[in-house]
């Protein structure tokens, strides 16, 4: 069993430390913290509490409520059948923990949800949430932005898990970090995570880094790409 220590507290907790975090939160964009504050003590809810590394959610789990990560950073990935372990995000305060899965008819954890770091879970039952919603259209059209915005970014995440090769999905990577006028980028996370994010070894990106680099495709200095040949990079994409 994972090291997990829930501290469990029902309705009307003071929750007005938290609430400069969440009007950061998609669901609450729009609203003030005070707004928030009183929102979120008008309807049931509970807080949970997790040391990092602990198991928060295991795949397959249902998903029976709202979930917002109101302090430290989760993380969801999963295990393919050779075992390798393919990080699919990170999920940052105040972000929320399989938005898209509360309603619809499989609400199950798509993947692992492991804390990075120590994590508060401000959680809503699906029931209220639901009441919450209908009577706050703010609520609702933030919601719906959310779900959308995740059905995008997991559509983009199954292009990368399609690409047959590690030169293909970096290369699709670096093309989406730029437009077409512009030839260099900065990358935003490590070869360590870049090779989590591919599902790939470590050694295999930086190969592959080396090998397009070699090929005259870009130029890398650290974490700073320039883009040599656009045409070429393309190609490696349909790989």
């Amino acid at each position: 069993m994972p090291n997990v220590i829930i501290l469990e507290t029902y309705i009307l907790l003071p929750v007005v430390m938290n609430c400069t975090k969440l009007n950061q939160a998609p669901l609450f964009r729009g609203l003030k913290p005070e707004a928030i504050e009183d929102i979120i003590n008008t309807i049931p809810h509970k807080e949970r509490k997790f040391n990092a590394g602990s198991l928060i959610a295991q795949s397959g789990d249902a998903v029976t409520s709202l979930m917002i990560v109101s302090v430290g950073m989760a993380k969801g990935e999963m295990i393919d059948f050779a075992g390798r372990v393919i990080k699919i995000e990170d999920i940052p305060a105040p972000g929320a923990l399989a938005s898209a899965f509360i309603f619809g008819n499989r609400n199950r954890f798509p993947v692992n949800v492991i804390a990075v770091s120590d994590v508060e879970l401000l959680i809503i039952e699906k029931s209220d949430f639901l009441f919450l919603m209908m009577k706050n259209d703010i609520i609702l059209a933030n919601f719906l932005d959310m779900i959308s915005n995740r059905s995008q970014f997991l559509s983009e995440k199954i292009k990368f898990l399609n690409f047959k090769t590690i030169k293909g999905k970096l290369a699709q990577f670096i093309l989406q970090k730029t437009d077409q006028g512009t030839k260099s980028v900065k990358l935003e996370i490590t070869q360590n995570e870049l090779a989590d994010y591919f599902g790939v070894a470590r050694p295999s990106v930086a190969r592959a880094l080396g090998d397009m680099e070699e090929d005259g495709l870009i130029e890398a200095n650290g974490k700073n790409i320039k883009i040599i040949d656009r045409q070429e990079l393309v190609k490696l994409t349909a790989d």
